[in-house]
């Protein structure tokens, strides 16, 4: 005996993700964090940089005095006591020229003094190991003596030149001299770095000072138009709400309304025409007019057949019983419609129905709905199954019917070629951030599946 098929495979038509019908509401207090974060990461840019600006300006401070007071030393205390003995390396001119430096110009505010040769030979230093020994030139004090003018710029004591110096960076002048024979020379001045780090810090407290002042005088300037413009906000937001209500309350009177209006009309003028009927059909079989009576007895059952669709038509336009009863008489109601239309209905409610929160069991009656109109569209006569269980917080609605089912790829491929109700399950799920699959095969039958989380009232 050969096996059953496997069933059909679920096919997700729309993922489960987090539903936007309900935004959230606009919190001043978010609002200010934002704010107040934005002000922070401005003020923290401004700091960053206003401490290079200020580094780099004082620096050109530091720099431009530094050569300016070089000048001055060369012309008013170098100058006179250069002779063409230091430059030849004669001891007691050394120790002359030794003399006037420490007296006149080593101090905290000059800590090395040099002079060098075009070669690049040190004919004098402060520092008697550099006597007589030999570096490679740098290019600004090649330029200081090709062109002759004042170099001055921060040092990073790399050279080798600088093997005694102590610190990490230096301010280093260069100035060219010439000796009473016209011999040229290369005065070299070394400054401190501690000034110019002095310096930056004046300068970043003052730049950061008045611009942390103006951005709060904009804050305190500015906090009455934000304050104002949030509350707007609130309240164009509790407007739309309210909008948004009254148009929900709108529509359900509007189809309340012209249910109530079929329902006390038409459908109780077509009773009392099938009455009227019916007892016409009375009177003729009386007045032995058979063929009569029978073609009345054929027009009541049309009106009574009538007024079944025009019921099951005022269920589907306001489901009276979802509001009055609840989802299980409301789902009853569209059982008793679809058994009206030649499809069998069995409910299979598992659920603590009286937990669901009214979002929920509005969709679950829709997609319900739309499910058994599928059915008796395509697949009457047949029968659907209609369960509905609740396992971890996560409530299932399955409808299954043994109808003769349908190619679901294609369906999926080219939904909007037709379709309509696939359409309206699709869009249901896809508002309320729930899952939605389908499993259906020619002559196989249909499942729909709807899956939904959190799925309990709010408890005020």
């Amino acid at each position: 005996m050969a096996s059953d098929p496997p069933a059909p495979a679920w096919q997700v038509l729309v993922a489960a993700h987090p539903t936007s019908a309900a935004p959230r509401r606009l919190s001043t207090r978010a609002v200010l964090v934002r704010l107040a974060a934005g002000l922070a990461a401005v003020l923290v840019a401004v700091a960053a940089l206003a401490g290079f600006g200020a580094q780099w300006l004082a620096e050109r401070e530091a720099v431009n005095d530094a050569a300016q007071v070089t000048n001055v030393l060369a012309d008013a205390v170098v100058r006179p006591v250069l002779t063409d003995g230091l430059a030849a390396g004669e001891a007691d001119a050394l120790a002359a020229f030794d003399d006037t430096v420490r007296a006149q110009i080593l101090g905290e505010d000059v800590i090395r003094v040099k002079i060098w040769s075009t070669g690049g030979r040190v004919l004098y230093a402060d520092e008697p190991q550099l006597i007589g020994r030999t570096f490679a030139l740098d290019d600004a004090q090649r330029a200081a003596l090709a062109a002759p003018s004042t170099r001055a710029a921060v040092s990073d004591l790399a050279e080798d030149e600088n093997e005694f110096e102590t610190g990490s960076r230096l301010l280093e002048v260069y100035r060219p001299l010439w000796t009473p024979s016209g011999q040229q020379v290369l005065f070299e001045v070394y400054y401190p770095y501690e000034p110019v780090a002095a310096r930056s810090a004046e300068l970043w407290r003052g730049f950061a000072g008045v611009t942390t002042s103006s951005l709060l005088l904009l804050v305190v300037l500015t906090a009455p138009i934000v304050w104002t413009l949030l509350r707007q906000l609130r309240g164009a937001e509790a407007r739309r709400a309210e909008l948004l209500q009254r148009a929900v309350d709108a529509s359900d009177a509007e189809r309340r309304r012209i249910a109530g209006s079929l329902h006390d009309g038409p459908v109780q003028e077509l009773v009392a025409t099938s009455y009227g009927a019916e007892a016409a059909a009375v009177a003729a079989d009386a007045r032995g007019e058979e063929e009569g009576a029978a073609g009345m007895r054929e027009v009541a059952g049309a009106v009574r057949g009538n007024v079944r669709v025009l019921r099951s038509l005022l269920v589907d336009i306001y489901p009276a019983s979802l509001t009055a009863s609840g989802l299980a008489s409301a789902l009853h109601d569209l059982a008793a419609t679809a058994r009206s239309r030649g499809v069998e209905v069995v409910l299979d409610l598992r659920a603590p129905l009286d937990a669901l929160a009214d979002a929920h069991e509005r969709l679950i009656y829709r997609i319900a709905q739309e499910a058994l109109r599928n059915a008796v569209a395509h697949a009457a006569p047949c029968t659907v199954t209609v369960t509905l269980t609740a396992e971890r917080g996560r409530l299932e609605l399955l409808v299954a019917d043994d109808g003769r089912g349908f190619e679901g790829a294609e369906v999926l491929d080219a939904p909007e070629e037709g379709h309509l109700g696939l359409r309206v399950l699709r869009d249901l799920a896809t508002d309320a951030g729930a899952e939605l699959a389908l499993a259906t095969a020619p002559g196989r039958g249909t499942r729909w599946r709807l899956r939904l989380t959190d799925t309990l009232r709010e408890t005020p």
